[in-house]
């Protein structure tokens, strides 16, 4: 028999079947090339060629047994050699397992990504020929139990965040073939280097103050400290929770919210002057020119009685809506609102629109979660800050 000798390059060989549009033709010689190539490993092992009797021999060959493999770029059926002991293994499939998992943690990303989970065995079965199940691609997301578990539960005392952000959302659930609504709280912290972390993910019933405050112990127990600021909407239990837990620390009611609040009792006709009189006394450059807004603006429509009720709100809640310009100048665009969370929540939203209810609560974190690791990666790389003190 003619001995074939050859060495293969396998990471130049998986680059450019990745590359190739990979017909049968060509899927044909990979098969040919690799089934050449554990013939020779398994002639390697046994130290002969087929055929040849030696004294010295410690083992024989024993038939092949068929094998597939699936690469991201389709399936090959591979016959594999085997020997009479069992002892003799081939390398391709180590060579190729990175190939493999490449393909499952694809499958997890576009998970995470928002493809539902019948769109991803549709993809995976035109890439590969290959039919995979629902219950595959569920139980594939489940491995990141706990990576986003060990994500939620890291210490929070190594930094120390100046202002962090909550904020609650809404999301389905089903529980005892019930759909129910449930709260997602999150927080989000600024350190003192100016960048943001996502420090805290919990999901809970409706928001309430006991929920809230079982959050913030959460954060606490992680060793958070009293930050700044705390900047969130004006939700009652919210208020309050803060105020328990976190001692020293000022709140800080979102401007956006806040003036949303004061819009809405207002009239809607005629009432643009005033409109733009209530946005610019947020957008001051110092408290001073603030207050001095405001006066303005209650002397003007003080007399007005459809203006009662926008005053109310505003002379009511204007002290803890302005609370940011204790901070640095540089700071005031960023620490008035909560619009960074809410970039967050409809990064949320949009994956969680395609699932719309989830199979139940640790579904509904683990795909949140995976959403937030992915999304925080984003935040601040390299030498950015999002806010410079």
């Amino acid at each position: 028999m003619t001995q074939i000798n050859f060495t293969l390059d396998f990471d130049k060989i998986k680059g450019e079947v990745v590359r190739s549009d990979l017909n049968e033709v060509i899927k044909s010689s990979i098969v040919v090339i690799l089934n050449e190539f554990m013939e020779k490993e398994r002639d390697d092992y046994m130290k002969n060629q087929s055929y040849d009797r030696t004294e010295n021999r410690h083992d024989y060959r024993n038939g092949y047994y068929e094998r597939e493999m699936i690469l991201n770029i389709g399936t090959i059926n591979l016959k594999v050699p085997r020997t009479r002991s069992g002892e003799f293994s081939t390398s391709i499939f180590e060579k190729y397992q990175r190939c493999d998992q490449a393909l499952l943690l694809s499958m997890t990303e576009m998970v995470i990504n928002g493809v539902s989970t019948r769109k991803v065995t549709n993809i995976v079965e035109q890439l590969c020929g290959k039919q995979v199940s629902k219950s595959l691609v569920s139980n594939l997301t489940k491995k990141l139990d706990p990576i986003v578990n060990e994500w939620s539960s890291q210490p929070l005392n190594t930094n120390n965040y100046r202002y962090i952000y909550v904020d609650a959302m809404y999301i389905k659930i089903r529980e005892y073939e019930r759909v129910v609504s449930k709260a997602v709280y999150i927080a989000l912290g600024v350190n003192d280097k100016g960048k943001r972390e996502i420090i805290g993910l919990r999901i809970d019933h409706a928001e309430s103050k006991e929920n809230w405050i079982k959050f913030f112990e959460y954060l606490i127990s992680r060793g958070l400290k009293s930050p700044r600021l705390v900047i969130s909407d004006a939700h009652q239990g919210l208020k309050v929770a803060i105020m328990e837990k976190f001692v020293g620390s000022t709140w800080q009611r979102c401007t956006v919210h806040f003036i949303k609040n004061i819009l809405d009792v207002m009239p809607k006709k005629n009432s643009q002057d005033a409109r733009e009189l209530v946005k610019s006394i947020f957008r001051a450059p110092n408290s001073k020119i603030s207050r001095e807004l405001k006066e303005e603006f209650i002397t003007t429509y003080e007399g007005n009685s459809k203006y009662h009720k926008a005053i109310e709100k505003l002379d009511e809640g204007f002290e803890d809506a302005i609370q940011y310009y204790v901070e640095p100048q540089s700071t005031h665009k960023h620490i008035r609102t909560t619009n960074v969370l809410e970039r967050i929540n409809s990064e949320i939203r949009r994956r969680e629109r395609v699932v719309r209810i989830f199979p139940n609560q640790q579904s509904a974190f683990r795909l949140i979660g995976a959403v937030l690791m992915d999304y925080e990666e984003t935040l601040d790389t390299g030498n950015k800050k999002y806010i410079q003190f």
